[in-house]
């Protein structure tokens, strides 16, 4: 799935693009005349690239002037945006908590996707316990989801945070690692889970995002951020963002196969590996990522009546950032609660909600969710 490119890592070295020197895409024509958005994606990744979709094929209202930069280092990222230098950010759904506790001019406005098995953790031969792998060293990204994902399978099997010894590594940098013996379990997404599976006997797959222990907490994702200057100052060009990142949305699902194409050029990725994220059947894939529709993203935030899938409760986004919190404290990122709803501005949806706007999309190859 990635290659070149690192999804998270806070140890992948120095920015892909720089702010002022990124890979950008506006629409043609007179910037002069239009109002001007920034918008960032945290690292280059298949369900963060709608907004860039919807410049291209021409989804943003004529009064705008999108400019969509690929940023790799999420903790820049998010400097950024509480800067005011982006307008809008995607990145993923664990930073809610930390932003609150930083007190960052920040909010998460809408969901993107669940992660449906993108994220995994692999063990080392031997490793089929509790007892084999307290004591033992495990590879995660630090203050990043596969903290949250290592540390949410160590427990499930009884283990404290505490009884490993942690390693701050992202998945291409774990590979070595746990080919050697280094370490006893890593946090890998693909193709770094099948270079290790295929080359390392007695290795496996231990947990993934995609089972239902991990997919109903909620809490493994992406989401759309936006300062709150931009959310409070400049409300009608964030509300239009947000409807237009929609509109592509759809886009992409009546058009998967152009819309994939167009990722797959933005991000200079593979086709491929991005049909391995966000499929080819317009809502999800399997090991992948599944991708929320409005109607979704509105009952997500509880400003829409109706159930929703894999295991979700209407209104569980402040239930799930505050169990973020909970697992930030177990790791030792975070020293103690905080309101969490703080950092979660659902207002926009809302709003989108009340002026009549609905998005319901299913797979169109039939398979179930």
């Amino acid at each position: 799935m990635m290659k070149r490119i690192i999804r998270g890592g806070l140890k992948s070295g120095s920015l892909l693009v720089a702010m002022l020197g990124a890979l950008t895409l506006g629409l043609p024509g007179s910037a002069s005349a239009k109002e001007t958005i920034q918008m960032g994606l945290n690292v280059a990744w298949p369900p963060d690239a709608m907004l860039a979709l919807a410049v291209h094929e021409n989804l943003v209202p004529n009064g705008y002037d999108v400019k969509v930069q690929i940023l790799q280092n999420p903790l820049t990222a998010y400097s950024l945006l509480a800067s005011g230098k982006l307008d809008i950010l995607d990145s993923t759904t664990d930073y809610v908590p930390v932003a609150v506790a930083k007190d960052l001019p920040i909010v998460a406005v809408s969901m993107d996707d669940l992660s449906y098995g993108a994220d995994q953790v692999v063990t080392g031969p031997g490793i089929n316990g509790a007892a084999d792998i307290k004591g033992k060293k495990v590879a995660a990204p630090q203050a990043y989801l596969g903290e949250l994902l290592m540390g949410l399978w160590l427990d499930r099997m009884g283990v404290k945070p505490g009884e490993v010894d942690w390693v701050d590594l992202n998945a291409p940098d774990a590979v070595g690692p746990i080919l050697s013996g280094k370490v006893a379990a890593a946090y890998l997404y693909n193709p770094w889970v099948s270079k290790v599976v295929n080359n390392l006997e007695g290795s496996r797959v231990a947990a993934t995002s995609g089972q239902p222990y991990y997919l109903k907490t909620g809490i493994l994702g992406d989401a759309i951020y936006m300062s709150k200057d931009f959310v409070s100052k400049r409300r009608d060009a964030a509300r239009a963002m947000l409807k237009a990142r929609f509109r592509a949305l759809q886009y992409w699902h009546d058009h998967t196969v152009e819309a994939n194409e167009f990722i797959a050029k933005f991000l200079q990725w593979p086709l491929a590996d991005v049909q391995s994220v966000v499929g080819t059947n317009g809502k999800f894939k399997k090991g992948g990522v599944y991708l929320f529709d409005f109607d979704q993203a509105a009952k997500y935030c509880g400003v829409m009546d109706g159930s929703l899938p894999l295991g979700l409760k209407n209104g569980q986004w402040t239930e799930a950032a505050t169990r973020t919190n909970q697992w930030w404290i177990k790791v030792g990122l975070l020293q103690q609660m905080h309101d969490v709803s703080s950092g979660i501005d659902c207002s926009l949806v809302d709003d989108l909600v009340k002026d009549g706007f609905r998005q319901s999309m299913s797979s169109r190859s039939g398979t179930a969710e």
